[in-house]
Parts: C-alpha cells; structure tokens; sequence
C-alpha cells in the first residue's frame, strides 16, 4: 500500500481493544477523521459514553505531508499517554487517524514508564484490530459549460474517477467534484479541451 503518490493509508472502519493492568483497565478506540473537529466530536462521545472514567487520552494525526497532530494526557504526568498513543499511529505509518485511551484507575500507582507501556500497549491492541484501507488525496475542482456538453463533460468526469460534490443548471451548467490529486491537472487539461471554464 501506499504505492502511488496521493495515496495514504488509514482506518477503514473502528475497532477497540481493551487491557488490564495491575487493576487499572484501559479502553482503547481507533477511527477515521478527516478534521480536527470530527475527532473532538468522537472524543467527546467517548466522554459521555465513559463520564465515569479516571482519565480520556488521545492522540490524532490528520493530513499529508503538512499532517496536523495533537497529543493530550488528560492529567496523567505529561507525556506519558498522548505521546505514546501518537507513536503507535506514525508508527503504523496511518494518517486521519484518531485513537483514544478511556482508564479506569485501578488504585496502583504504574509510574511514569509503566504509564507510557499501557497506553502504547492498549492503542497498538486498537489500530492492531482496526481494518486498514488505501485511500487518495484529492483536490476539488468546479467547471461551468454549455448545455450541450453535458454528456461529454460527464463521460470525462466518469472515466478520469472524479466525484461530484455539486452541480447547478441554472442560469449556468456549473459542476464541481472531487479527483485524486494525480490526476487532477490531467483532467483539467481535458475539461479545458473541451472548452469548460475553470
């Protein structure tokens, strides 16, 4: 995977893992988000879900080269949750990634390494469940023609693999969709061929 350019991988679908250490349990979730405010709605479920729990860890990385990631302990001594639970995402080498530690503290004091080896242990156990899946980078793109085009402008969006995400027909034809970054200057030559204005 993760042969092509605007290719990336991530999680197809959520899975969860759970472990117990020295009393402590640890509760661990794996999604795909696509922004930071998905994954603060998905932490935020999780807080609701969990209101009983000691501590709600997380970690997320979203996005390509200029990934943005955010790493946070919940109170556990700094660095000893979020880090270690972003270390298993890169370490997966997965991106739109968000994974979520709930602990119910168990009354035994694990120390600071012994912290970061759960954490780690219980985010690993989660992406380690979750089905991975290949997915692009895409670019959105919005073109405007005449009537008579149509068929024409249609049949390239299809064959080139691009996805509509609007389109209007009055006064103007007005189509915008979604194409994988490779092939987004190769569809635009094609659609100005045609004489389509971007």
């Amino acid at each position: 995977m993760n042969s092509q350019p605007d290719a990336y991988l991530t999680i197809a679908a959520p899975a969860q893992a759970a472990v117990r250490i020295r009393n402590s349990r640890f509760i661990a979730f794996a999604c795909h988000v696509s922004s930071a405010e998905e994954a603060a709605e998905h932490i935020a479920r999780i807080r609701r879900e969990y209101h009983d729990a000691r501590h709600v860890c997380y970690a997320y990385l979203i996005g390509g080269q200029n990934a943005a990631s955010r790493c946070f302990d919940d109170g556990e001594p700094s660095g000893t949750a979020g880090k270690p639970i972003l270390g298993q995402i890169l370490g997966a080498r997965l991106t739109n990634v968000l994974t979520a530690v709930v602990r119910y503290f168990g009354g035994t004091l694990l120390g600071t390494a012994g912290l970061a080896a759960a954490y780690r242990s219980a985010a690993k156990m989660a992406l380690d469940n979750a089905p991975k899946a290949e997915r692009f980078w895409t670019e959105p793109l919005c073109v405007i023609f005449e009537a008579a085009q149509t068929s024409r402008i249609m049949q390239l969006i299809k064959t080139e693999g691009a996805q509509i995400t609007a389109q209007t027909f009055d006064p103007q034809y007005r189509l915008c969709v979604s194409v994988r970054q490779s092939r987004a200057q190769a569809l635009r030559e094609k659609l100005s061929a045609l004489g389509a204005v971007q």
